[in-house]
């Protein structure tokens, strides 16, 4: 299948609310960790989101060229060709953007996608993520209210967050407090600046103790329920049931419950990263060690070619992020509710 429509996107949050799964949002950084995304997805029967990072994007477009842009659209044009050769449906989605990145990433790639769309085409990108959480909430607000009108003129769907994901991504450091926490009055807030769909519409990364990277448990606590505070104040308010469509991020060990909590609140993304990560180094370390003598030309030997070519570990790192993705998808119970 091609990469979604933004009809098929909107059917396919819409559907995820609705029966009560979520997906999985894949961080990729190249095209062979893309590839793996759609193998897992497509081994789950699961469709899914593949997303790319401000750093992913820089890394993407070469060590010595750094442009975040070309990185993203070189990415979505490969993704586009690729994603039509496996029987499940991907969006692509760009993650955390802080607001010194605005006007050197998402905004171009709004402006990319606006032209796409006049000309007839589909955007390039199925959705964007604002990520306002170090700035005053009004002013995270009035940035997203900006940020989603233009994103519905490209017919995009615009993510920001409200509170602070811990730990750090891509250079960005949230701190260990209260404020990983989000509040019914920020969901309010939310809903007065932005809305609930009629302005344009938007996921929202609404925290309640996530940390970004590994953490062992008992490190920071996770409060599913406070997304269901939200989610019924909002609707008392709204007379809408679970108005919010949720994003999950700092995810990696969590356990099962609190996963399968957090989706009967209403979150319909949940980001995967570090997670797959390893799953996609681990193997290359293993072929590495078991093949110490054929990697290497050690004592002026010659080595192995058949050991050190890129391919030969390159798919065993393919299939190790692969099984993984399709665990998620398990955990996230959207295994099998691919879209016809």
């Amino acid at each position: 299948m091609p990469i979604a429509t933004p009809e098929v996107y909107a059917e396919m949050l819409d559907r995820a609310k609705r029966e009560g799964f979520a997906y999985p949002a894949i961080n990729v950084t190249s095209s062979q960790t893309l590839n793996a995304a759609l193998r897992g997805f497509a081994e789950a029967e699961s469709d899914g989101i593949v997303q790319v990072s401000t750093g992913g994007a820089e890394y993407l477009s070469g060590s010595t060229v750094k442009d975040m842009v070309i990185g993203a659209t070189a990415l979505a044009e490969y993704a586009h060709v690729v994603a039509e050769k496996y029987p499940v449906n991907i969006a692509l989605h760009t993650d955390h953007c802080p607001k010194n990145k605005l006007d050197g990433f998402v905004r171009p790639l709004l402006k990319i996608s606006q032209e796409r769309v006049a000309a007839g085409q589909n955007p390039l990108f199925q959705s964007h993520m604002w990520d306002g959480s170090a700035v005053p909430l009004e002013e995270n607000l009035s940035i997203a209210s900006e940020l989603l009108e233009e994103a519905r003129k490209a017919n995009i769907v615009l993510e920001l967050e409200i509170g602070v994901v811990g730990g750090e991504e891509d250079g960005v450091v949230g701190e260990i407090n209260e404020k990983l926490y989000s509040t019914v009055e920020d969901a309010m807030a939310t809903v007065e600046a932005l809305g609930l769909g009629e302005r344009g519409r938007y996921i929202l990364a609404a925290t309640f103790g996530n940390v970004h990277g590994v953490y062992k448990p008992g490190h920071v606590k996770l409060r599913p329920e406070v997304l269901k505070d939200i989610q019924d104040a909002v609707a008392a308010k709204h007379g809408q049931e679970k108005p919010f469509y949720l994003v999950f991020h700092g995810g990696s060990g969590s356990t099962l419950e609190e996963i399968r909590a957090a989706v009967s609140y209403g979150v319909v993304k949940m980001n995967i990263d570090t997670d797959t990560q390893y799953a996609f180094t681990r193997p290359v370390a293993d072929h590495m060690f078991k093949n110490y003598d054929g990697v290497l030309k050690v004592d002026g030997d010659v080595g192995n070619k058949k050991a050190y070519d890129p391919r030969a570990w390159g798919k065993a790192a393919e299939q190790g992020m692969a099984e993984r993705i399709s665990q998620a998808c398990e955990s996230l119970l959207s295994s099998g509710k691919k879209l016809g």
